[in-house]
């Protein structure tokens, strides 16, 4: 029963990456029709809390802390303040630095540099908790997939554009994301998938607000006349955010923040057959090698099994 759960978990997190994987084109078309990344993310992530709020009532959950009967002031505020760290590591801070890291550097070395995150989580995290061991096996398979989805976005052009700036904002994003399943263990332990999620929908777009007004960017109202935009903004608020943020904190929580992120190496994948299945990119014999090693990495990866937050 415990192998049949967590292989529904790894089938969950394939599906919530691979909903990932399109959001490039969803973007792409909003930045046509003139909006920023900046108003993207945060339309995506109003969308998404206000979506939540009114599901509150119809989900039979309670939002509170699970192994907390009773809170001292202090407490509260600790964690109130984890919630606002998640907002900001896996909402506002991730989505700005990845996306202004687009317009200073090339997108490979914003592919390969984000999508090595795992690497760093599983490092945090392995500091951070006793009850996570590096194992060899562990470090040898996450090498491995590294090595694929380095493969895959290569594509067999060994050449690297360096631009500090944009290599470094991507580094930020990788980072951020890192942390975000670093302090996501720790919430994991305490409270409802639900109420996590709608947090870090909340905090992230509290913090994204001192950045809209630094910026002055404006809204472009005109956009809204398009039913494209609003498709898209659809997609990537409902499905993209609301749905996927669930699912994969869920997925985090069953597997454990470890083998879950492990599956942003696989990211690269889902989209190039995207753009494979919509805009007729060709197939390459690397992207068929960097599948194969990723999942070979992946695979030895969970052998581990790294024990799941409860």
């Amino acid at each position: 029963m415990r192998e049949t759960n967590r292989a529904w978990a790894h089938l969950v997190a394939f599906f919530t990456v691979a909903i990932w994987g399109t959001t490039f084109v969803s973007t792409k078309v909003l930045l046509l029709h003139g909006l920023t990344p900046a108003w993207i993310f945060t339309l995506r992530f109003t969308m998404a809390y206000v979506l939540m709020l009114g599901l509150m009532p119809l989900v039979r959950r309670k939002h509170t802390a699970t192994n907390r009967p009773t809170w001292s002031s202090m407490k509260r505020w600790r964690d109130e303040l984890l919630m606002v760290a998640l907002g900001v590591t896996g909402g506002s801070l991730y989505f700005l630095a990845e996306n202004e890291a687009l317009n200073h550097t090339t997108a490979t070395n914003t592919s390969l540099i984000v999508c090595s995150c795992p690497l760093f989580a599983m490092f945090f995290i392995a500091a951070v908790y006793r009850d996570e061991k590096v194992t060899k096996m562990q470090m040898l398979g996450s090498f491995i997939a590294l090595l694929g989805m380095a493969t895959v976005v290569l594509n067999g052009h060994f050449v690297l554009h360096l631009s500090p700036l944009g290599d470094a904002l991507a580094f930020v994003a990788c980072l951020a994301w890192a942390f975000y399943s670093l302090l996501m263990k720790q919430a994991l332990r305490h409270y409802d998938i639900f109420l996590i999620t709608r947090k870090v929908f909340f905090y992230g777009l509290v913090t994204i607000v001192p950045y809209l007004l630094f910026s002055r960017q404006p809204l472009n109202i005109q956009a809204f006349d398009s039913s494209v935009v609003w498709g898209n903004l659809l997609y990537l608020g409902i499905v993209a955010s609301m749905v996927c943020f669930l699912t994969w904190n869920w997925v985090m929580r069953r597997l454990g923040p470890v083998v879950a992120t492990n599956w942003v190496y696989f990211n690269p994948i889902t989209t190039i057959l995207f753009a494979w299945w919509f805009l007729n990119e060709t197939i390459t014999v690397f992207f068929l090698l960097g599948a194969v090693l990723i999942l070979t990495g992946m695979f030895l990866a969970d052998k581990t099994k790294i024990a799941p937050t409860s």
